[in-house]
This record gives structure tokens, C-alpha cells and sequence, in this order.
């Protein structure tokens, strides 16, 4: 059952339960729930004050890029060609913006000259020349000075690895003016950032950082981060970010000033869940076939691991799939693969009478899963039905 094409319908069911029910599925099995990618996507669309650019990263699986464009997304956060490609093989006229601040050579003339794309992102002298180089009429683009905005509130921090501060960004940002390119500056404050104060206090930053160079800035972009919903995490309703956010730009130098962000994990996270199956069960532990090299790479980091309390579900006599009942106990579950390593770092509560066959549920999976999994020893979940009614 591989994923299927445009033109090729997945398998539809009212619910999970109808669908293990009718599928039975022995490989992993992603269930795609267009409302959920819909409603994510209007929170977004009415509430946030500026463009919203999926963070194609987050999944970059057709599938999830479909339901966000049927949704109203039109703006990509893309990191690479690639990327790039993928987004615009499915809709030509999408907009995309290359917000990787380091790029392979030659991909950013690619990707302004095939593809029209005119957002870069920079954060070092190196980069904005090679830039520069690639792209002579820097008149015709926005080039983005990349902040740190290391503060704390979020689950895995984004700027250890890319960002300058202020002083240095003041420096970029008039170079990037003089080179006729339109200067604008964005930043990162971590991912499922559960802090809706973080973003002001990096908007604040920005500020420092356009009184230190003297630059009026063209556009800013908030970047990503905004959480969402996992069951034992309740993640702040996104009014909150997006008052927070009016707040800090009411006080901003530049008024009407245009904003973007970035959200990935908040689009899709809720539109897809899994299905996986107990191949063996030996005292507390549970071996099924899906595990770290597939869908739950991301428990590989600290405060992830409790992201997807599962659901054991087993087939009656009569095939009718239903909730195993009883007290909880903890497991250990494994991956498929012959790694040791693949286990899940921690153990999973789940009813004691589990057993070979039955089925476990994860919901939430829409966020870096699909976008992770790599097909070590041979396994690659790649089976899809969609839940809907009708």
C-alpha cells in the first residue's frame, strides 16, 4: 500500500477504528485527516498579522502539502532546491522562500532564476557574498539578516547553530542595504516554543538591532517555533502568540511594517496519525514495526519522548477493531530494524493485556515523522488511508 499519487485516491474511512478494521494493516499505516491540516491552517490564515509560510521541513510529504494549499496556504518556508522543487512540481504558482542561511553554491541563482524565488536568508559575511555573487541584481530580492534568539521556552533551541547578534546583524544589514537589495531581518525562537513571551522578546531584539544599524528594515520574519497540542502537554492557544506578537509590533520604529512566520509542527502535527502493529510481545517488552529509523526519530531528543501516548486497539472474533480495556502497565517497544538502538527512549503506558497482532494508535504524527524516516534494514512506512466522513 504505497502513498498514493494525486490522482490516485487514498482508502477512506469514518474513523481509525473503521480503517484498521478494513485495512488490518500489518505494515505501518499513516491516517490522514484533511479537517484537522484545515483547521490548523485557518488559526494561521485569520490570526497571525502577516504572510504564513509553511515550514515545509516539518513534512514535505505531497500529501501535507496538498491539504495546506487546499486550505489557503500559498507561502513555503523551503531550506533547499529541493524543497523548492517539490513545493512547486505540485503548484506552480506557490510562493516560496530559500530561509536557509546556508546554501549549497549555485542553488540560490537556481532558484531565483528557474523558480522566481526572491526571499534569502543570510547571517555571516561569507554567505552574503557568495549571495551577492550568485545573484547580481540584488535589486530584485529580500535578503534577511538571521538573528539569535536564544531565550529559553522552547523544547529544542535554534540558534546554536545559525544566528549572529545584534552588533554583527547591524553590520549585515548595511551591507545588504548597500548592495540594493531590499534589508530585512527574521529569527528562530526553538522549536514547540510553549512561551508566547519568547517572540517578543525577540522582536525586541530586532529593534536593538535596526537602532544599531541605522536601517529601516523592509519586512521581518518571526520564523517558527509555535507549538502544538500533544496529549499530557497542552500547548497556549495561538491567540495568545499572535496578541503577544500585535503587541510587540505596535511598539516597533516601523510601522505597517510587513511581517511573516513560519509555522511547520502547528500545520500539520494534528492532520496525520499511525497505526502500527505488535509483531511480538516478551514480558514488558513489545516489538513492533515501526520504530526510531521510521516515524519516531524526533523521541531522539529531550522533551519529545512523551510526545505520543498510544492507544492499544485489538479485533474482536468478529474482526471489530476496539479499545483494549484494563489496567496500564509500562513497556519498552522496539523497532523493527536489528539495532539495539531502535527502542523508544522511554516506556510506553499501555493496557497489560496487549498482545501479537493487536494494534497500537498514535495520534498527532503530522511533524517530523514522515519527514524523518529513512528505510534502514529495508523498512519504510509508507502506507496511507484517509479518515473522513462520507
Amino acid at each position: 500500500m504505497n502513498a498514493p499519487s494525486r490522482t490516485d485516491p487514498m482508502p477512506r474511512f469514518a474513523t481509525p477504528l473503521k480503517a484498521i478494521e478494513g485495512l488490518k494493516p500489518n505494515e505501518p499505516l499513516y491516517l490522514v485527516q484533511p479537517e484537522k491540516f484545515a483547521s490548523a491552517a485557518r488559526s494561521f490564515l485569520t490570526g497571525f498579522p502577516g504572510d504564513v509560510l509553511y515550514a515545509v521541513k516539518a513534512n514535505p510529504h505531497p500529501i501535507a502539502i496538498q491539504n495546506l494549499w487546499t486550505a489557503g496556504v500559498r507561502h513555503f518556508d523551503t531550506a533547499s532546491l529541493g524543497e523548492i522543487e517539490t513545493v512547486k512540481n505540485l503548484y506552480p504558482a506557490a510562493i516560496c522562500h530559500f530561509m536557509a542561511p546556508v546554501r549549497l553554491p549555485g542553488q540560490a541563482k537556481l532558484a531565483f532564476e528557474r523558480h522566481g524565488v526572491t526571499d534569502f536568508v543570510v547571517d555571516s559575511q561569507s554567505e552574503l557574498d557568495k549571495l551577492l555573487s550568485e545573484i547580481p541584481d540584488a535589486g530584485k530580492i529580500r535578503i534577511f539578516v538571521r538573528l539569535v534568539a536564544q531565550l529559553g521556552g522552547a523544547l529544542l533551541e535554534m540558534s546554536s547553530k545559525f544566528g549572529c547578534g545584534p552588533e554583527d546583524a547591524a553590520k549585515l544589514l548595511k551591507r545588504v542595504k548597500a548592495s540594493g537589495a531590499a534589508p530585512c531581518l527574521t529569527f528562530h525562537v526553538g522549536s514547540q516554543c510553549l512561551s508566547p513571551f519568547s517572540y517578543a522578546q525577540a522582536i525586541e531584539i530586532a529593534q536593538r538591532t535596526i537602532n544599531l544599524s541605522g536601517v529601516t528594515i523592509a519586512a521581518l520574519d518571526i520564523g517558527g517555533g509555535f507549538p502544538t497540542s500533544y496529549a499530557g502537554e497542552e500547548a497556549p492557544p495561538y491567540h495568545w502568540y499572535f496578541d503577544m506578537i500585535k503587541e510587540a509590533l505596535a511598539n516597533f520604529s516601523i510601522p505597517n511594517l510587513p511581517v511573516m512566520c513560519e509555522p511547520g509542527r502547528a500545520l500539520v502535527a494534528q492532520g496525520i496519525s499511525l497505526v502500527t502493529q505488535v509483531l511480538m510481545r516478551r514480558g514488558d517488552r513489545l516489538y513492533i514495526n515501526d520504530g526510531i529509523y521510521g516515524s519516531f526519530d524526533e523521541q531522539r531528543f529531550a522533551g519529545f519522548d512523551e510526545n505520543y501516548p498510544p492507544t492499544g486497539i485489538s479485533l474482536d472474533a468478529k474482526g471489530k477493531a476496539k479499545p483494549l480495556s484494563g489496567e496500564k502497565q509500562p513497556f519498552r517497544v522496539y523497532g523493527p530494524t536489528c539495532d539495539s538502538a531502535d527502542v523508544l527512549p522511554r516506556p510506553q503506558m499501555l493496557p497489560s493485556n496487549i498482545d501479537k497482532g493487536d494494534f497500537i494508535l498514535f495520534d498527532a504524527m503530522g511533524a517530523y515523522t514522515v519527514s524523518s524516516r529513512s528505510s534502514f534494514n529495508g523498512f519504510y512506512p509508507d502506507s496511507w488511508a484517509l479518515i473522513a466522513e462520507g
